[in-house]
């Protein structure tokens, strides 16, 4: 029987997470179970920054950005005197399950303390939607409206100066926020991981929307870690038609308030947990698959092959 939660936030943050929280902590509470909000990450769980929640706790926190636990990366959390000590705490508290929200590194350490006997369910929080297991993560939809919102505005500019806009958006090695972008924003180019960078084929490309297709402007999405957006820009200059510009979106795309459907996903995604914890599941992450709130056990997702987006680039390469 579970008495007592702890939940905490960890790796970047994410919008969405308070909402996660807020679902976790009082569907938890409304089933007479304690919650201990657990700040700053597993490096707050192994300093023992354990905080008694009641309803009021969560309050006002739905339309919040950010994470109020806060977050902290501790990659000693991957030794086991560090995760005994996790453990120790835990017990101490008299907490007998934990929900983690975070990425694929959060999953790994709540799947390690399943394994030392403290349940445990992962949510993916992450704007990148990189964590398999699960269709889309919380963040996810509010940093794409953030990026479909400035792309949009650089379009405005772009068509007035003969310009094009090179756009770096995150990812962390998943071209989920280039691709919805660059089909949300009517892009000419998108490069992610999943493309490949081709350099002489992206300049022939924006010599042709020039020369051929007479377009005063263009838009270049690119997904980070691939290119220096700077330089790439600097050589669309010298040798297309266009003037060049990049902007890189950056942390801008982790901020804001959480958009409607981040909300939903992590209240709904919050509920799942507790109720997995309920009827003694560890060891678990939440996802959405097919528009459906479901689980599966960690070690299965950590293994699971990256979500195929084949049919988004087939539909982009069909629209420009």
């Amino acid at each position: 029987m579970v008495r007592k939660i702890g939940v905490l936030t960890s790796g970047g943050d994410s919008p969405g997470m308070n909402a996660a929280i807020r679902a976790v902590t009082r569907i938890a509470i409304a089933a007479g179970i304690d919650v201990c909000g657990i700040r700053d990450g597993y490096r707050g769980l192994i300093e023992g920054k354990f905080d008694n929640f009641t309803k009021a706790s969560v309050s006002d926190i739905l339309n919040r950005g950010g994470t109020i636990l806060g977050s902290a990366r501790l990659p000693e959390f991957k030794q086991e005197n560090v995760q005994d000590a996790a453990v120790a705490q835990l017990r101490s508290h008299g907490i007998d399950a934990l929900v983690v929200i975070g990425g694929d590194g959060s999953y790994r350490g709540a799947l390690s303390l399943t394994k030392k006997g403290i349940n445990c369910i992962g949510l993916p929080g992450t704007i990148d939607n990189d964590i398999p297991g699960t269709d889309f993560t919380i963040g996810f939809d509010t940093a794409l409206n953030t990026c479909v919102e400035a792309v949009d505005k650089l379009r405005d500019t772009s068509s007035s100066h003969h310009r094009c806009s090179v756009v770096e958006v995150m990812g962390n090695h998943c071209g989920d926020l280039a691709i919805y972008t660059a089909i949300a924003t009517g892009a000419e180019v998108c490069i992610t991981p999943e493309t490949g960078y081709d350099e002489l084929e992206l300049l022939e490309r924006l010599r042709y929307l020039d020369l051929s297709m007479h377009k005063n402007h263009s838009i270049v999405v690119v997904s980070e870690k691939l290119t220096d957006v700077d330089a790439l820009a600097s050589k669309i200059s010298n040798n297309t038609g266009f003037s060049a510009r990049a902007t890189i979106l950056g942390h801008i795309q982790r901020g804001g308030s959480p958009s409607p459907k981040d909300r939903m996903l992590a209240s709904l995604m919050g509920e799942k947990a507790i109720d997995l914890l309920m009827n003694g599941i560890g060891g678990h992450c939440v996802g959405i698959i097919d528009n459906t709130i479901t689980s599966m056990p960690i070690d299965d997702a950590l293994k699971a092959t990256a979500k195929s987006r084949k049919y988004l680039y087939r539909l982009f390469e069909r629209l420009i």
